[in-house]
């Protein structure tokens, strides 16, 4: 662990952030249910820190280790429950693609494909990217998809992906400089979107100006969307077709009211195979049914981004602002 508090004394320094000070009793109990997927005596632990803005959290296969993204950094870290934190992938979501007018940031949201090939969502490249592998320490990617009839995609954010093989994403503006203002934005709208196993792209949804985090129900009946807007803080989900298309657009769970005396906004989440959500907005970690029932909250005390379950579910992965934590789950 000393090479871990090393690093991440070394990221603060350059970073400048103060911490804050994590909640004491994070589980916040709305409905008895919520004790069915963590003790309410639960603790969050502090497994790295010392990060710009930590994102996309993923276990990685057969070691069990977490690979999570600093998104303005461009780099992507492991953790690893006895060697503690090192750099995985440096540059991780801009390569120098598309200079012009570019923040370059790295990847944000990054899965693990059925043939157990890390993929990620490329804010700087403005693309899918499959790890092709990594040479004399350089990380080589190969473009999944970067474009929809001809335009480049805003800054892909977050995926999923389906059982057919097909991967389903979401394109922000969060990627460019000004967002949606931005001189190099080539497509009018923030959309879903799905990759095909064919290669083909189509357009989903359009409804929403900050589509960000998304996950299938367990059975893929339906496709849940978090909304990043302060305005309009909400989860949808979607119906998906035999054809894997999505019907039409169900709010599932608005907390724009909650924006105003917490920090953080829905963005990224994942659903248990009960049916449950744990999804990150307002003060933390939402817990919801599967009716999207609000059980309970687990706080962190500031921004929370996104999340990762282990294989057998018994922990959650959170990054939230500078941190890498983990709590224990009652829910296997």
């Amino acid at each position: 662990m000393k090479v871990q508090r090393k690093l991440a004394c070394l990221l603060w320094l350059s970073s400048g952030l103060a911490f804050a000070q994590l909640p004491q009793q994070p589980v916040q109990v709305r409905m008895p249910e919520m004790l069915d997927i963590v003790a309410s005596e639960a603790k969050l632990e502090v497994l790295a820190e010392g990060f710009s803005w930590a994102e996309g959290p993923v276990v990685e296969p057969g070691s069990g280790d977490v690979l999570f993204s600093d998104v303005p950094a461009n780099k992507v870290y492991r953790w690893n429950e006895t060697m503690g934190l090192s750099m995985y992938l440096t540059p991780s979501g801009y390569t120098g693609l598309y200079p012009d007018d570019n923040p370059q940031q790295g990847a944000n949201g990054m899965i693990f494909n059925q043939q157990h090939q890390l993929v990620l969502a490329q804010h700087g490249d403005r693309r899918l990217a499959q790890l092709a592998g990594i040479n004399d320490g350089q990380p080589q990617y190969q473009t999944l998809v970067n474009h929809y009839q001809g335009k480049l995609f805003n800054s892909p954010n977050d995926l999923v992906q389906h059982s057919s093989g097909a991967y389903y994403f979401t394109d922000p503006p969060y990627g460019l400089t000004g967002g949606d203002k931005s001189s190099q934005k080539q497509l009018a709208v923030n959309a879903v979107y799905r990759l095909a196993p064919d290669g083909t792209v189509s357009q989903l949804a359009t409804n929403l100006q900050r589509p960000n985090g998304l996950a299938f129900s367990p059975d893929e009946k339906w496709l849940y969307v978090a909304n990043s807007q302060s305005s309009a803080a909400q989860w949808w989900r979607y119906p998906v077709t035999a054809d894997g298309s999505l019907g039409a657009a169900e709010l599932f769970y608005d907390a724009t009211s909650y924006t105003k005396t917490s920090r953080g906004l829905p963005d990224g989440l994942k659903v248990l195979p009960s049916g449950h959500l744990l999804a990150t907005g307002p003060g933390g970690v939402w817990v919801f049914t599967a009716e999207g029932m609000h059980l309970g909250t687990i706080e962190t005390g500031l921004a929370a981004a996104n999340v990762a379950l282990t294989p057998d579910n018994r922990y959650l992965y959170i990054t939230a602002t500078n941190y890498l934590l983990r709590i224990e789950l009652q829910a296997r």
